[in-house]
């Protein structure tokens, strides 16, 4: 038998702060902790491989465990009412859930009683600030001690693949955590049933090295402690645990020691705090973060709820948000999905762009996530900006824009292969690229084409004649040089025709004077864009699609806000066929993506918008009566139209053209910027000031404009140093011709050469656009270089 009881031992590893003090208890109780008393993690020392392939960040290991104490959550729940979980009775889906097990939750919008709801999941720091320990407790279903190698100790059992309304299947996901617990990996884990019944069990997850098996093992593995062959427990009424305002009486207490937290993690109630918003973005339940007085004493916050990233988006609208709006779409690819896109105001009110990027950047995309794909909440997986600036092609946006896109509706077995089961990544495979080019296709028409247009256009920049100083440029290169078709095949100057001088300038239409928009919470009207009496009759090509407008008075966040959100439902009332096929079909709800790709947009400015598009499972000649239905409190507004399907389309005739047309990117308007342009600039994202030299503004790939900074420290310098006007106007010349060409052809190369470039942050790779490092090279010493060092000094350096 042991020195040491069975609660004393849970004591000392439960209040050890970090993995050292974790050894020395070890040490201290060898009769504990013989080689007899620690056996495989899972009942299999290979299942080490498992544990290694889970999640490959630690906040999203971290997240799997806050997931597993949300799923604990409503288990009790549903067992408090006597139902079994897995049973026909049971919540089909965590939205069914809440609203059985908590018909209060809208009450949780309150700061009061978010709180202390979110006191059932707590996040808890240990330890000194740079060897942080992490606590997670929840007052959920708990386990009986001779249950533990069945739940928290197996892997892959599918222990939940039944349940319908939590989100976890194969018991694995929270096992990844370990990877991240020191360089030992050590992981304590306590646990009393909800019920009261049975002891308070608890167990050590370590791992054991190669060197340390004794054996010829060509791996480690992981093992978990039991005492005379059993997992140690004694019965307990409460434990003083640290807790925030309660002991522990039943549920689980995780802690994982010494964990391995990204660089710069300074504290929970900040840092943690934001990337789990992130990370859960619309979780069903809230839960709190807690540091503590001995880690940061002058810190006077030191714990705040949290209740996703969505609901942070929503009370930061008014200083953060420019806008947001959403898409939801139904198509036979992958079903159903919602995509909801926040775009970020370029310039805060208090800050400069820089600093507002800065600002932005870590409180609302702490881990590189610009688009996120979530399942009940919980992201499964992201894109960085890559996505906006090569596949939107978006370069203004591409620091300003956040896309959730909600898989929760999608089909099974789509979204089963969208994603790995770490559920922290989506998988490479067709279709995932399916839907990364679905979401392309419909995004750049949606809404975000016109932020983009309009922010270009509220620039306002005169442009500066660039024909003559390319042509001045170029007449001079033989026409058989490398460098001569560089400019040929990549610009396509020769295909530039000057415009015709007597060209008639444009009938100037009356300008019609708009109404404003007084936007109502809850809709008094919806109807046809132009409605005609009778039968409203809507052609729809087979190969094509028809885009359908509502006029309405509700507020544009009407589907998307957390209170009080409505929708527009969209159902088939019947299916006429055409004289071949004969015969009319009653339709439903289910049988609107069997015959219809639908994109639905949310409000703008009194207008929804409804795209049709035809499946295979429609001919020519087919006639579809749709209802769109929008939901209101205590009504339903309705209209009926007729989708009538009708031949194909024919195809757009292209253009033929000699070259091909992949590397053209234009010649990039020139603009020339004074101090005096810098704030307009900078209203729309376009940094400005004495260190920066010039701006490149890109679509995708494709160089449009460059922005040359007349007032940058480097020429106001070199400027200071001449005399007479003549030398100025030259220098300024020699300034902005060098800066144009050098920015072009840096472009130009990089494109051609197809180069991906990327830079090391805190947070780990990011890749940057190409104009992002052109420009982050001219404000680092190269046009410095442009201006002081000819040709001549070149010259005269070399025969000194």
């Amino acid at each position: 038998m042991p020195d040491i009881s069975t609660e004393d031992l849970f004591k000392l590893l439960y209040f050890s702060p970090t993995e050292e003090e974790v050894e020395e208890v070890i040490k201290q109780n060898p009769n504990v902790f013989k080689d007899e008393n620690w056996f495989p993690l899972g009942g299999n020392e290979n299942m080490f491989g498992i544990v290694r392939n889970q999640q490959s960040s630690p906040i999203a290991a971290l997240v799997e465990k806050v997931t597993n104490s949300i799923d604990a959550i409503l288990t009790k729940k549903c067992l408090e009412k006597g139902v079994a979980p897995d049973s026909d009775e049971a919540p089909k889906s965590m939205e069914e859930a809440i609203n059985l097990f908590y018909p209060d939750y809208k009450n949780w919008d309150l700061k009061q009683n978010r709180r202390k709801q979110s006191e059932e999941i707590q996040i808890l720091a240990d330890g000194p600030p740079r060897n942080t320990s992490v606590i997670v407790y929840d007052n959920g279903e708990g386990q009986h001690p001779e249950k533990f190698e069945d739940t928290f100790l197996s892997l892959v059992r599918g222990n939940k693949i039944h349940i319908q309304f939590v989100q976890g299947k194969y018991n694995m996901g929270g096992s990844g955590a370990l990877v991240f617990c020191g360089k030992r990996r050590f992981q304590l884990i306590a646990s009393k049933r909800y019920d009261n019944t049975g002891n308070f069990g608890f167990t050590l997850i370590r791992q054991r090295k190669i060197s340390e098996s004794g054996t010829n093992r060509r791996s480690s593995h992981f093992e978990y402690l039991k005492i005379d062959n059993q997992i140690p427990n004694f019965p307990i009424t409460d434990l003083d645990l640290k807790l925030h305002g309660r002991n522990f009486n039943t549920g689980s207490i995780i802690k994982m020691y010494s964990y391995q937290f990204p660089t710069g993690y300074s504290g929970f109630a900040q840092d943690l705090n934001q990337s789990l918003n992130e990370f859960l973005f619309e979780p069903v339940l809230p839960l709190l973060t807690a540091d503590n007085k001995e880690r940061y004493p002058n810190n006077k916050v030191l714990e705040l709820d949290l209740f996703g990233l969505k609901r942070r988006l929503e009370e930061a609208q008014s200083d953060y948000i420019d806008t947001y709006f959403s898409e939801e779409y139904v198509d036979k690819l992958f079903g159903k999905a919602k995509v909801t896109c926040y775009v970020f105001k370029p310039k805060t009110e208090k800050h400069d762009v820089k600093k507002s990027r800065e600002i932005i950047r870590s409180r609302f995309f702490k881990n590189n996530m610009s688009v996120m794909f979530s399942i009940n909440g919980q992201v499964h997986g992201s894109y960085t900006t890559e996505f906006i600036s090569r596949t939107l092609k978006l370069n203004l946006l591409k620091d300003y824009l956040l896309i959730h896109v909600d898989c929760t509706e999608m089909d099974p077995d789509f979204r089963e292969e969208l994603f790995m089961a770490s559920r922290d990544r989506l998988k490479d495979g067709p279709e995932a690229n399916a839907l990364r080019e679905y979401l392309g296709k419909k995004l750049r028409k949606s809404e975000l084409d016109e932020i983009n247009r309009k922010r270009k256009e509220s620039i306002g920049l005169e442009n500066e004649d660039t024909t003559e100083l390319i042509k001045s440029f170029a007449k001079n290169l033989p026409k058989n040089s490398d460098l001569f078709k560089l400019l040929q095949n990549t610009l396509k100057l020769e295909e530039k025709k000057e415009e015709k001088k007597d060209r008639k300038p444009a009938s100037q239409k009356p300008k019609t004077e708009v109404k404003p928009f007084l936007p109502q919470r809850f809709p008094s009207l919806f109807q046809l864009h132009n409605k005609k009496e009778g039968i409203n009759i809507i052609s729809l090509p087979k190969n094509g699609e028809r885009t359908i407008k509502f006029d309405t008075d509700v507020a544009n966040d009407y589907f998307d806000r957390s209170e009080d959100s409505g929708d527009l439902e969209i159902s088939v009332l019947q299916i006429k066929r055409n004289a071949t096929s004969g015969g009319t079909e009653p339709g439903t709800k289910k049988e609107v993506s069997g015959v219809l790709n639908i994109a639905k947009s949310s409000p703008n400015q009194g207008t929804i918008k409804l795209t049709l598009e035809p499946t295979e499972e429609l001919n020519v000649g087919d006639e579809i009566e749709i209802k769109a239905s929008l939901t209101a409190p205590g009504q339903t507004f309705e209209e009926i139209i007729l989708v009538k399907v009708t031949d194909k389309e024919a195809p757009k005739q292209k253009i033929p053209q000699e070259e091909d047309q992949e590397d053209y990117i234009g010649l990039p308007k020139l603009h020339r910027v004074k101090e005096e342009n810098w704030s307009s600039l900078e209203e729309n994202g376009i940094e400005m000031g004495r260190n920066i030299v010039m701006y490149p503004v890109s679509e995708g790939d494709q160089l449009q404009e460059i922005f040359i900074n007349l007032d940058s420290s480097v020429f106001l310098n070199h400027r200071s140093k001449l005399k007479g006007e003549d030398q100025i106007l030259t220098a300024e010349r020699k300034y902005i011709s060098s800066v144009y060409f050098h920015t072009l052809f840096l472009y130009m190369i990089t494109k051609r050469r197809k180069y991906s470039i990327s830079v090391d942050k805190e947070t780990g790779t990011e890749s940057i656009t190409i104009d992002e490092y052109i420009r982050d090279i001219f404000d680092h010493y190269y046009s410095d270089f442009l201006l002081n060092f000819g040709m001549e000094q070149l010259m005269g350096a070399l025969e000194d």
